[in-house]
């Protein structure tokens, strides 16, 4: 089986944290996926991303928090990702990928 997994830690100065929710700072959901975009660019950079086919934001992820991202190649085309927090799970989802042209 094909797959990545890497850890990250988001620190609290990151600039995201500006304006969202002041005072009770959470990782926006796009930042958690430009994450997992720039991992599976350096793990598959024969690929790229065609469509994001499911993305399921199960658990908030805070500043400082030690978080996994795990890829697992599901066919030539599909890539599964789901990032954890210790074993509990934050985000899942799919990627359509295509071959970098």
């Amino acid at each position: 089986m094909n797959e990545r997994i890497q850890h990250y830690t988001i620190a609290a100065t990151h600039p995201c944290f500006a304006g969202h929710f002041p005072n009770n700072p959470v990782v926006p959901g796009v930042v958690v996926l430009d994450y997992v975009r720039q991992l599976l660019s350096q793990w598959q950079p024969t690929l790229r991303i065609k469509t994001l086919r499911q993305a399921k934001f199960l658990q908030p992820l805070y500043p400082e928090q030690v978080f996994s991202i795990h890829l697992q190649q599901l066919t030539e085309q599909m890539i599964k990702f789901e990032c954890r927090r210790d074993e509990q799970q934050l985000v899942v989802g799919t990627l359509n990928m295509e071959k970098n042209q």
